[in-house]
């Protein structure tokens, strides 16, 4: 990346759906080299226990700071990262990282500490963001398949969620809940979370009758008020060479940039900028907390 570059003020999307297995991580990271190969610098902070998104990227999961000090401000937010400084560590190209570890169990003991009695859990991640995002063009938050201390911080701070989902019925019925919580999220402290859009994933080629009748079925219940589908227009088809790339720790991009999976999440990464620039001009995106809500029933 050219570092004459003016990076940020970075856009935090966070990457959820209430269940696991639906390639959140997968998305989260390769979106990120997505933005890397089109000279956009990003952050991945990872706040799963899993630490999907740290392996991933082939950083280990032990002996360095991660989102546990994070979150607790133990050490300055800058000194969370992993960057093209840390030789142990080889990034792709304009992606640092924050990892996660198991010390991500701790947390809610130290949120029941008497001297935390007063730190309010839903902003552990607004502070550190903001001392972040001037480095960065985009900050992607890998989020847990469920409920949990780092998932609640990270849909109060984020602006933007994507939403990923794989075309199986389980998957669709983790999208209700988690559009619930973006609901409850708009409301309760972060009117302006946008929903960027749904994501489907590992689409069989050619599609299988599900999910085709999947496809339609998120078409038709994702509509925002102007008619249009809240569905990214690209999906992501299911093939063994991301699974490979993952096995390498490594994205699309450093594993085999010319696939047809790597155009699909270039032409991913520019529509998610293309609906951040809709949203200045109220497009379909900016749904508000009541019609999510309704999303949220219909998929349920």
């Amino acid at each position: 990346m050219d570092q004459s570059k003016q990076a940020g003020p970075a856009h935090v999307i966070a990457v959820a759906n209430q269940k696991g297995g639906v390639a959140k991580t997968t998305n989260a990271v390769n979106l990120a080299g997505a933005f890397g190969t089109l000279g956009q610098r990003s952050l991945v902070i990872d706040l799963d226990m899993t630490a999907g998104a740290t392996k991933a990227l082939g950083a280990p999961t032990s002996g360095w700071v991660s989102t546990f000090e994070l979150l607790t401000q133990a050490v300055p937010a800058e000194d969370c990262v992993i960057d093209s400084r840390d030789q142990e560590v080889t990034l792709p190209p304009n992606i640092d990282l924050i990892p996660s570890s198991r010390k991500l169990n701790e947390l809610e003991t130290w949120l029941g500490q008497h001297e935390n009695r007063w730190v309010n859990p839903l902003d552990l991640l607004t502070e550190p963001l903001a001392r972040l995002r001037p480095r960065y063009d985009f900050i992607f938050l890998d989020t847990p398949p469920q409920i949990t201390r780092t998932s609640l911080p990270a849909f109060k701070a984020a602006d933007f969620i994507v939403l990923s989902a794989t075309p199986d019925s389980l998957a669709i019925e983790g999208l209700g809940d988690a559009l619930r919580d973006i609901a409850s999220a708009q409301k309760a402290g972060n009117p302006r979370l946008a929903l960027l859009g749904v994501v489907l994933s590992a689409i069989p080629n050619p599609k299988t009758r599900l999910a085709r009748q999947l496809c339609r079925y998120v078409d038709k219940h994702l509509a925002a008020p102007d008619g249009t589908s809240l569905k990214f227009e690209t999906e992501i088809t299911r093939t063994v060479v991301l699974q490979e790339a993952q096995r390498m720790k490594k994205t699309i991009f450093e594993y085999e940039p010319d696939h047809a999976v790597a155009e699909q999440y270039r032409a991913l990464a520019r529509e998610v900028v293309g609906r951040i620039a809709a949203l200045g001009r109220n497009a379909f995106c900016h749904v508000g907390s009541e019609r999510i809500e309704a999303f949220g029933s219909v998929l349920n």
